[in-house]
């Protein structure tokens, strides 16, 4: 009995020794998450000045804007993780963020800035940019300002940020406030068919993928169907200049002040080949109204010579990888980026011919130079033996993807497969000879959602270009879409076997004087059906290369880029898990 009690009691003693271990645990993740929580909502952390004594740059700075961001990417949002990657290459090669003050101080006063200057910004004020966005500003000390529309101040829409949120930003230090604008609201629509819409707000265009033609709010004479203005020019006036006074009262209603930054919406357009009357309305406002105005986009940098109220941006585009970033403000500064490699063993076995390259767990990310393409060349992987390559294709449906199954360099020889805008091609090119597209066939199409459009075809245009637009159209993809396509490539002898998605779109094609000796050769390039971004990220998963030796004809794997084994489980789990998550936040 006495040892029966003294058991009980030591099981007791443990049981309570666990209980409070546990406890100990759970009270411990809970002020984690609390501490987490209290810097999210309040913001711990402040953005420290940089020492303005150092700045010797006169020349000038890129600007560089974000539409906004998202847990993972969509055709609209960049991911948080890419983002955290182009921040990062960013900040490794010195550049340093300036304030709405400092352009202010450049262009007034003659004020330097730092060696290599960066605007930052996020604009359509969303709430998911500023909560994934945040964390990073921190972690580089950068500021960034954050852009809004005006009607969008005080209503219940639960994605835009509300102005007591807007002022707790600016608190850290870490954002400064801007606006794109009173609302985004469309005029002089017309459909795919040559019908005439008239004038919608954003929300209202249910199925932007039949509009054809439409202009912005403040960016031409309100027109009819036959593209005739609908009022004159006192009108226009009057409605141009109400719309920013109504944007100055909400401004100055929420949040007390008017920003002091605008980007129009849309870029480009004024004082390029627009009403010149309207063209005046709107710059006589802008001028009342703010100090700086962001009214380009496509071009990074801007000179000291820049007029303030014409500056220009470029909106990274979610699909862009790092390298394509840095790439982009190679082109537009002139000065060389280093760009990023990655991991290093995985790049070990290639050789850049052209562009960059990023290698990442079981992708290959090639990017090309401006209007030319990029290439990365297999090391040792000439042979004369029968081949078989197996991999994913995924970047963006719009652009070119290719694998070179054969390459003579000396000879200028070679069997390549393009996929390209959702077709696939067959090439080949003898020693001496030029490029042949020796087959083509499509490729299944691509279901995409209309909320996938990259909605940019705002334009000045005549009842002429509507009539001669309407009707169907050959089938085009919006260039911010990606598809994974898997393929497998055969070439036995000189015959040629391709499936794609399991579907076998050429088996046992007999080639005339293939090339018999070459290496294996990756490209990537733009398509010119993209006439906004001449770069392109070519993707290449699970890269693998097998010969056929054996007398049973099985495939002996000679290069692999395939994640496998357990790695390859927790991968996969990975993904699935971060599927889900986003699955669930998107949906509830």
């Amino acid at each position: 009995m006495l040892k029966k009690n003294r058991n009980s009691a030591l099981d007791y003693r443990k049981k309570n020794r666990r209980k409070w271990i546990r406890t100990i645990v759970q009270s411990a993740i809970l002020l984690a998450v609390g501490v987490l929580l209290f810097d999210a909502l309040f913001g711990i952390r402040r953005y420290e000045e940089p020492d303005k004594s150092e700045w010797r740059n006169h020349k000038g700075f890129i600007a560089i804007s974000y539409f906004g961001v998202g847990r993972s990417a969509t055709p609209k949002l960049v991911a948080k993780s890419e983002l955290d990657q182009q921040l990062k290459a960013l900040y490794a090669q010195g550049y340093v963020t300036i304030s709405q003050q400092d352009i202010l101080d450049f262009y007034f006063h003659h004020k330097p800035l730092p060696d290599k200057a960066l605007y930052l910004s996020f604009e359509d004020g969303r709430n998911d940019s500023s909560l994934y966005s945040q964390p990073l500003l921190e972690k580089y000390n950068y500021k960034a300002t954050f852009f809004s529309y005006a009607n969008k101040m005080g209503k219940s829409e639960r994605k835009f940020v509300q102005p007591k949120e807007m002022l707790n930003m600016m608190k850290s230090g870490y954002w400064e406030l801007g606006t794109n604008g009173n609302r985004l609201t469309y005029i002089n629509i017309f459909d795919d068919q040559g019908s005439f819409i008239g004038m919608k707000e954003e929300n209202e265009l249910t199925n932007k993928e039949h509009i054809e033609y439409y202009n912005h709010y403040l960016m031409d004479f309100i027109r009819d169907e036959n593209m005739i203005p609908a009022e004159n020019r006192t009108e226009m006036e009057a409605r141009i200049h109400s719309d920013y006074a109504a944007m100055k009262d909400i401004y100055t209603s929420k949040l007390g002040f008017v920003p002091q930054v605008y980007m129009i919406m849309h870029a480009n357009a004024l004082n390029n080949g627009m009403n010149p009357l309207v063209a005046h309305a709107n710059n006589t406002n802008i001028e009342q109204l703010f100090s700086i105005h962001f009214n380009r986009e496509g071009e990074a940098f801007n000179s000291a010579d820049a007029d303030v109220y014409d500056l220009t941006r470029v909106q990274a585009a979610p699909y862009w990888y790092t390298n394509h970033l840095l790439m982009k403000i190679q082109k537009d500064t002139g000065e060389k980026m280093q760009f990023v490699r990655g991991d290093e063993k995985l790049a070990e076995p290639w050789q850049l011919v052209g562009g960059a390259a990023q290698f990442a767990d079981n992708r290959i990310i090639l990017t090309s130079p401006p209007a030319a393409p990029g290439m990365l060349y297999l090391n040792n992987s000439e042979n004369s033996e029968n081949t078989v390559i197996s991999y994913k294709l995924a970047g963006n449906v719009v652009g070119k993807q290719t694998v070179y199954v054969r390459y003579d360099r000396r000879a200028g020889a070679f069997l390549r497969v393009v996929v390209e805008n959702n077709q696939l091609h067959i090439e080949q090119q003898k020693a001496g000879g030029k490029a042949e597209r020796v087959f083509s066939s499509p490729l299944q199409p691509i279901a995409w959602s209309e909320e996938d459009l990259a909605f940019s075809k705002a334009s000045v245009y005549t009842k002429e270009q509507i009539a001669a637009s309407a009707g169907p159209k050959e089938e085009e993809y919006p260039t911010n879409i990606r598809q994974i396509r898997q393929l497998q490539v055969e070439l036995s002898g000189d015959q040629l076997t391709i499936i794609v998605d399991g579907d076998r779109i050429a088996d046992g094609m007999a080639l005339d004087g293939v090339v018999k000796n070459g290496g294996i050769a990756l490209e990537a390039e733009y398509s010119g059906q993209n006439k906004k971004d001449d770069i392109y990220d070519g993707v290449f998963e699970d890269f693998e290369v097998a010969r056929i030796t054996k007398e049973d004809g099985s495939p002996d794997v000679v290069f692999s880029h395939r994640i496998t084994g357990f790695q390859g489980i927790v991968h996969g789990l990975k993904k699935g898990l971060d599927a889900s998550i986003t699955w669930v936040m998107d949906t509830f």
